[in-house]
């Protein structure tokens, strides 16, 4: 893997140039390298690091846990516990979120579906077939 500018990372990784300034200002990255110029280079170990960023956003992971994330990381082996906690932690969110979307999906259907047999009237009262307190 090559050393890639700011704008060849960026376009991998369907981030803004700012947003990786952004992430080497607050910790979630290591320093990036700069040539003579000034201009920033990312060699694999940190093209790395921006891939585990990006996983773990598209996983939900607030970028201050994330900054946790990468202090443990840098700290070795003594923060694994903490480290499977954090990760633990968002898979469980995510586990809920799914069954959120789960639940609604099905009742959509159900509703879409009382529409299209014409059991919807108007007479009929639109809120009596959502009943999330007993969810």
């Amino acid at each position: 893997m090559a050393d890639l500018t700011i704008t060849e990372v960026s376009q991998k990784y369907r981030l803004k140039p700012d947003t990786l300034c952004y992430y080497e200002r607050i910790g979630l990255i290591p320093p990036v390298p700069r040539q003579s110029n000034g201009n920033r280079y990312y060699n694999e170990g940190l093209q790395g690091w921006i891939e585990m960023i990006v996983c773990l956003r598209h996983s939900g992971v607030p970028v201050e846990k994330l900054v946790d994330y990468a202090h443990m990381l840098a700290q070795g082996d003594r923060t694994l516990a903490a480290r499977e906690a954090l990760l633990k932690e968002q898979l469980a969110e995510l586990e809920q979120q799914r069954f959120n979307l789960n639940r609604s999906i099905k009742r959509l259907k159900h509703k879409i579906a009382l529409y299209e047999s014409g059991e919807i009237k108007q007479d009929k009262s639109y809120f009596e077939e959502y009943k999330i307190i007993d969810d």
